[in-house]
């Protein structure tokens, strides 16, 4: 194959002659730079793509392609139009326009194509091409597109920024024996093999066809090309109508018993969270069909392509002996991708310094979507464990970075995701909800949804619609917390009030040196002689603030400041109140006080306020009756923390065969499978003692179990790889059993 295009030189030559059409846009350069962006953006227009790609069985060998780009033009500079495509030099067969063979040149990941052979208003350029594997995850059976953020054009020509949304057309030659999926519905499908039609397909779709079988599919709604997708392969499809909807799930999973027990679960998570989005948004849901693929070993827990969802297989189809937290992780997922339809994918970011608002919306609808699934579940005690630690691992640290940050160009997109934008963005998000009312944010939010549907919209865009009905000076607010990184240090001290009775000032310092202070909501709770009480809310506006109104009463043990489990900071007690919080931590009645406590004890285990001896005392002390499976989840992992990481070898030989035996013992005593599980994933990370690297080798090899726990695969698996850690014999001939 060889590509029709000039030499760089050549091109620079004759635009110096012909002194115009051929000038470069700004930002030409190495993946798409802002300035690239902005310079399409304001001169394109109705992009559309129509993608033509025939995949060979042999998955070395490669697909060609053939893509179509309508678009509008408009540009009183004539500048040289630019299609980002990945080695286009050895990639690129031809080039046309309306239909004529065109000149064209490669400058880094881009197709320049000369202003002349464009008109103002509507063109078509074709590009007859070999794909890039590089965003094609290709398989012997089976392969699947992922873009996200800056990838598409790895494989596909096109104009690779969030704000050119584009409607997309996909026809697909795939090998005997496959189907396909992508984000429009199929126009045109052969039947499906009568080996992957799964329950709920209609009879008159299922059949036999020899040869490659090719699936056309309608336009999509709008996207931006980190959106375009499309799975293809050897999946077993399943379908089911939920409140009216039709779904399907395309997935790989052999185990009939597997799939049984996961199946309706997983399409009525779906369902019930495209209800409550619907709901709470007043918009229908924005696309023609809600997909989704099942894909084992997924790089992501899930990608929301519209139309062509895809999940990570092993965090749907579950275990029976799945934990409390994975069963909710799953309806987080799902409520997340979902929410994704709205936020992200209906309204997409302007450009990737927004990432984070398409996720932190995703996480915060999540958030509310589960409830209903789980009402047995404390959920402020679980958003609360499931954001703070993670956002707080990084924001203790001098390398954080803010919510909100620059992006020059989008090869460094990559860079911006973290625990951040995902753990602490939705934090954020719940302070700010807390601020301007519940009714207030939904409104705003549909108002943002219907200004900007199908199109774009940046952070500022939804601030300035909220600031509107709220006295408070929003965009303030999100300066401080979205454009700056870190937390703040928020000491408490007793001092002499009124008639000489002690009160807390509370002290809010920036330990970036920077003089900010973050506003935010505290609620403070006291304990006086074991008996707990909240005294009131404080809104911490000044680095100094003295709590207006205490009652007075015996003597003050400790003070918490983060009662809600909404607050954001590192919280300080002294010394003295700090050992009587661990002390009393397990005698609280509330779980998300306890949950707050030992967020604040944590801290200051990591800080070095105290000792870890201390503290996994404490954590042994709460373990001996904390009841709730979220706490014992939490409490488990950090003992398994501090014994090992922060104890001498000396200490964890002393105090071995007690910890193991306090976490076998909970295993005993609780009921339910989810609650056993989670008890025996601490009691296996921390097995030390001949006692119970005998029982762990029992348990992996069948020899015993667990009365009301059945080990999965999985669970074996882990098993195995702990005694290898552990340096037993037969290691090898071990883990070779598990494979």
């Amino acid at each position: 194959m060889t590509p029709r295009y000039r030499l760089p030189l050549v091109a620079g030559l004759l635009a110096a002659v012909a002194g115009c059409g051929d000038a470069h846009p700004p930002g030409l350069e190495l993946g798409v730079s802002r300035a690239l962006a902005d310079a399409r953006s304001a001169t394109l227009a109705d992009v559309a793509y129509d993608v033509t790609l025939a995949i060979p069985a042999d998955r070395s060998a490669p697909i060609e392609g053939t893509t179509r780009i309508s678009f509008m033009w408009d540009d009183p500079e004539r500048q040289a139009l630019v299609i980002d495509f990945k080695d286009p030099a050895d990639r690129v067969a031809a080039v046309t326009v309306a239909g004529e063979s065109v000149e064209w040149e490669p400058v880094d990941d881009h197709v320049v194509i000369p202003a002349g052979v464009l008109q103002s208003g509507a063109n078509e350029v074709r590009v007859d091409f070999t794909a890039g594997d590089e965003a094609l995850n290709r398989s012997d059976e089976f392969l699947y597109t992922l873009f996200v953020p800056d990838r598409a054009h790895f494989s596909l020509p096109v104009f690779d920024q969030p704000d050119l949304k584009a409607r997309v057309s996909w026809e697909l030659t795939v090998p005997e024996g496959w189907v396909a999926v992508a984000n429009g519905p199929a126009v045109e499908a052969p039947p499906v093999p009568t080996e992957l039609a799964g329950e709920g397909l209609d009879p008159a779709a299922v059949g036999e066809h020899e040869g490659p079988r090719t699936y056309r599919f309608d336009a999509s709604a709008p996207i931006p090309t980190y959106l375009m997708a499309f799975a293809a392969g050897r999946f077993q499809i399943e379908r089911e109508v939920v409140d009216g909807r039709a779904y399907h799930m395309y997935h790989r999973e052999t185990d009939a018993e597997r799939l049984a027990a996961n199946r309706d679960e997983i399409f009525g998570l779906v369902g019930r969270s495209m209800a409550w989005m619907e709901d709470y948004t007043g918009i229908e849901h924005p696309f023609a069909k809600h997909d989704f693929v099942l894909v084992p070993s997924f790089q992501y827990g899930g990608m929301e392509h519209p139309g062509a969802v895809l999940y990570r297989a092993e965090s749907l189809l579950l275990d029976p002996s799945a934990t409390q937290a994975r069963r909710m992780g799953r309806a987080s997922l799902i409520a997340h991708e979902t929410a994704h339809m709205w936020f992200g994918d209906l309204v997409t970011m302007k450009w990737f310094d927004d990432v984070w608002t398409k996720e932190v919306f995703a996480n915060f609808m999540a958030a509310k979507i589960v409830q209903p699934s789980f009402p047995e579940v404390d959920h402020d005690l679980r958003f609360l464990l499931a954001h703070h630690p993670a956002a707080y691992a990084v924001d203790r640290t001098v390398g954080a970075n803010a919510i909100r940050q620059p992006l020059e160009n989008l090869r460094e997109a990559g860079t911006l995701y973290g625990p951040i934008i995902y753990q602490k963005a939705p934090i954020v998000m719940r302070q700010l909800e807390a601020r301007v009312g519940e009714a207030v944010m939904q409104a705003g939010l549909r108002t943002y949804l219907e200004r900007f549907a199908y199109g774009n919209a940046t952070w500022p865009d939804l601030v300035e619609i909220l600031d509107g009905p709220t006295p408070d000076d929003l965009v303030a607010w999100s300066r401080v917390w979205v454009d700056e990184p870190g937390r703040p240090t928020v000491s408490l001290s007793m001092e002499a009030g009124e008639q000489g009775q002690p009160r807390p000032t509370v002290r809010q310092s920036d330990p970036w040196e920077r003089d900010r202070v973050w506003p935010q909501r505290l609620r403070l709770l006291e304990m006086r002689a074991l008996v707990s009480r909240i005294e009131a809310s404080m809104d911490l506006t000044e680095p100094e603030q003295a709590f207006p109104r205490w009652a007075a009463g015996g003597p003050i043990r400790w003070v918490l400041p983060n009662g809600s489990g909404l607050e954001y900071g590192r919280f300080v007690l002294d010394d003295a109140s700090l050992g009587a919080l661990i002390e009393d931590l397990p005698r609280l009645e509330n779980p998300l006080l306890r949950g707050s406590g030992w967020l604040v004890v944590i801290d200051a285990l990591l800080e070095g306020q105290v000792a870890p001896e201390a503290v996994l005392d404490g954590l042994v002390a709460a373990l001996e009756t904390e009841d709730v499976e979220q706490l014992v989840a939490l409490l488990v992992e950090q003992a398994g923390t501090v014994y090992w990481s922060f104890l001498p070898p000396a200490d964890r030989d002393e105090r071995a065969a007690s910890i193991e035996a306090l976490l076998w013992s909970g295993l005993e005593r609780v009921d339910s499978t989810s609650a056993k599980a989670t008890w025996f994933q601490g009691w296996r990370r921390v097995v030390s003692t001949a006692e119970g690297v005998a029982r762990m080798r029992a348990l992996c090899d069948g020899s015993e179990v667990i009365p009301g726990l059945p080990l999965s695969e999985a669970d074996r698996t882990a098993l195995a790889e702990a005694l290898a850690v552990r340096g037993v014999d037969d290691a090898e001939a071990i883990l070779d059993a598990q494979e």
